[in-house]
């Protein structure tokens, strides 16, 4: 009879308990995909972060909803890239999160920066040079000490399509939670160690598929892949257009057309939120394949698995893309 009254009593007990950690969880926004992934695995077991570009959206092109002002309103901690990316949420930071912890993770310590291209028919990389990737990763170690960011435009925001700036992002969040959290610092270090070595897995990973294609020239629909293909040293001969928020005119078109045609470029890859009748124009006529790459997780259902979905979605559409051609 005692050991049946012991569990009961348990049972309500472990409820409660459950029930406080709940409650204690501080109120977490982020703004992205990515980073609501990064931020989401980091706090397992004790809460689960709002994301304020949902769906299918783009913050290149979003614009702050009721119920995002709100969650602004009520956040403890915000997560996001920096004005760079998502210029929407300049101002709202300042007069609607001014009560919160603002995490800006262009910031993050250790991360690799590259300058942001003004061009986008830039030319291919040059086939086995080493000497010119020894460059690259030269410009990168510069880059890691590069922390004035007055200038928005001054390096490319997509700065998560590299692992290790990635790792990067996730030890500032990790930093940042356990400060305004202490009492959960031992789950979010973990959590975090965890994270850390997954994404050292998942770089490996992507190495080896993209390997047997790297080499093959390809058209991206935007300038967002700078760091991807720095950290594999692929092939992104140009882009459709530098930035998705201005649709090029036909002079740009024609000019990527005859790109495509005098690389001998294999693919030319669209993106879900945009235009993708711009991508059949540039490939008519060549022997060019069309594929969809998306750098921004549109078509992903957020959570802590959607950043290695959404990279090996990457990796494998590129492989998958260029192998055929």
């Amino acid at each position: 009879m005692k050991l049946a009254v012991g569990i009961t009593l348990a049972i309500p007990a472990f409820l409660i308990a459950g029930s406080l950690q709940a409650a204690d969880a501080p109120v977490v926004v982020t703004s992205i995909k990515p980073v609501h992934s990064l931020v989401s695995a980091i706090m397992q077991g004790v809460g689960k972060p709002e994301l304020i570009v949902d769906g299918a959206a783009s913050p290149h092109t979003y614009n702050l909803k009721p119920s995002n002002a709100r969650a602004l309103q009520e956040a403890k901690v915000i997560f996001w890239v920096g004005p760079g990316l998502e210029a929407f949420l300049e101002k709202p930071l300042e007069s609607l999160g001014s009560d919160a912890i603002v995490a800006r993770l262009d910031n993050a310590p250790g991360l690799v920066k590259l300058p942001f291209r003004e061009g986008g028919a830039f030319e291919a990389h040059d086939d086995g040079d080493e000497h010119q990737h020894a460059e690259a990763d030269h410009d990168h170690a510069e880059a890691d000490h590069d922390h004035d960011h007055g200038d928005h435009g001054a390096f490319d925001t997509h700065l998560w399509l590299d692992p290790m700036n990635a790792k990067a992002m996730a030890t500032e969040i990790t930093t940042t939670l356990v400060a305004a959290d202490p009492a959960n610092a031992l789950t979010y270090e973990a959590n975090a160690k965890a994270l850390d070595d997954k994404l050292d897995a998942l770089d490996k990973e992507i190495t080896a598929t993209v390997s047997p294609v790297k080499d093959k020239p390809f058209i991206v629909f935007h300038d967002a892949y700078q760091y991807f293909e720095h950290r594999y040293h692929i092939r992104v001969a140009g882009s459709i257009t530098v930035s998705p928020e201005t649709i090029p005119g036909a002079e740009r078109v024609s000019e990527i057309h005859k790109k495509v045609g005098d690389l001998g470029a294999t693919c030319v890859f669209a993106e879900p939120q945009f235009e993708p009748r711009l991508v059949n124009v540039v490939i008519e006529g060549t022997k060019a394949k069309s594929g969809v790459l998306d750098p921004e997780a549109a078509t992903l259902p957020a959570g802590p698995d959607l950043y290695f979905t959404l990279m090996r979605g990457i990796a494998d559409s590129m492989r998958n893309c260029l192998a055929s051609a």
